[in-house]
């Protein structure tokens, strides 16, 4: 089911939570809305499900359009972060709760939900439980049947939010790979909403990513990590850093001598590079500060360095560097981005 949002606005009395804010979803997507605390990736999953209404705009399911539908009519599957199980209920009866309750015109005959809920069962991997109570179960096992349950009335559209947020880190990597897999298996529409950057860039087959009720970038991981279009993007999306530049003439300056670098842009300027796209150099035109501290990282070492900023207080930044580089801690170290960004002051830097 291919989802179009237009123009959504959500204002909760005076305060916008989004702005005029719009996407376009093809059928079978796999899509993370990604960003930190506030920025509306919730809101908007809930605008999508109908539990909020918009202060303006549409969003359309298809050709058709679903903003006026409650959430029984738009046929949601939602997951939610705490499960959301009914504790007196077994895994199968949890997993049929959404088809028994149908009213009886729309409700399958009782061996087509038996069967139904057996291949969920097979599908999320509890064969075996069907019998137990939520309390009798682990964690991940929990998700798996809030999953199942989501999948049981056939969604037009699938909805996570922050699905593994309460799992330790060794079982929400382990159901990361289930859940990309059993999303190829069933080809369903799926947002999820997530604030975990590694989980967004491995499981999303495009990542939204959102700051204060705005959409800053859309695409793959590839994009996002790689191609960042705001100082925003590049802060948020992995390890970075970035020091303050003046470009004139073509020239992209530090401190006034010119550090190798061209740049078709004017004035004042901030280059943002990530800590292991560096190289350590003894030539003059290149980027320098000095080593405040050093520490072992796996096979390399992370420097940590304190960057002149014009009488202001320093830029701290890190950088890795090689286990045998020459670096002393009080010294002054030249380095300088093999792979960058220029972005214009005032461009919404980070």
């Amino acid at each position: 089911m291919d989802v179009t949002i237009t123009n959504i606005r959500k204002e909760f009395g005076q305060f916008p939570a989004l702005y005029d804010l719009s996407l376009s979803i093809r059928s079978g997507e796999l899509i993370a809305l990604l960003g930190p605390s506030g920025s509306g990736k919730t809101t908007l999953l809930r605008l999508i499900a109908g539990l909020e209404q918009p202060t303006s705009g549409k969003i359309f399911f298809g050709e058709e359009d679903a903003s006026e539908k409650s959430v029984q009519e738009r046929h949601i599957g939602f997951v939610f972060q705490h499960y959301a199980l009914f504790r007196h209920m077994t895994v199968a009866d949890n997993i049929a709760f959404g088809l028994k309750v149908r009213p009886k015109a729309n409700r399958p005959p009782a061996h087509e939900i038996k069967k139904r809920v057996s291949d969920l069962i097979d599908m999320v991997q509890l064969t075996g439980l069907e019998r137990r109570y939520p309390s009798q179960l682990s964690g991940g096992q929990r998700q798996r049947v809030a999953l199942a349950r989501a999948m049981a009335i056939e969604p037009t559209v699938l909805l996570l939010d922050e699905p593994f947020g309460a799992l330790d880190a060794k079982v929400r990597k382990e159901l990361r790979r289930w859940l990309k897999e059993f999303h190829d298996r069933t080809g369903h529409t799926t947002f999820f909403v997530t604030h975990d950057q590694e989980e967004a860039l491995e499981l999303a087959d495009r990542v939204v990513v959102m700051s204060q009720g705005r959409v800053e970038q859309v695409g793959t991981a590839d994009d996002v990590y790689d191609t960042p279009n705001s100082p925003f993007v590049f802060s948020f999306i992995g390890e970075s850093s970035h020091v303050p530049v003046m470009v004139r003439d073509k020239t992209i300056l530090f401190h006034g001598e010119p550090i190798g670098f061209s740049d078709n842009g004017a004035g004042p300027g901030e280059l943002f590079f990530r800590p292991q796209d560096v190289v350590v150099t003894s030539e003059r035109d290149s980027l320098y500060g000095k080593v405040t501290a050093c520490r072992r990282l796996a096979g390399t070492r992370i420097a940590e360095i304190d960057v002149a900023n014009d009488g202001h207080e320093p830029h701290h930044l890190e950088i890795e560097v090689p286990l045998d580089a020459p670096v002393t801690v009080g010294a002054e170290l030249r380095f300088r981005p093999t792979r960058w960004k220029l972005f214009a002051q005032g461009n919404g830097a980070a």
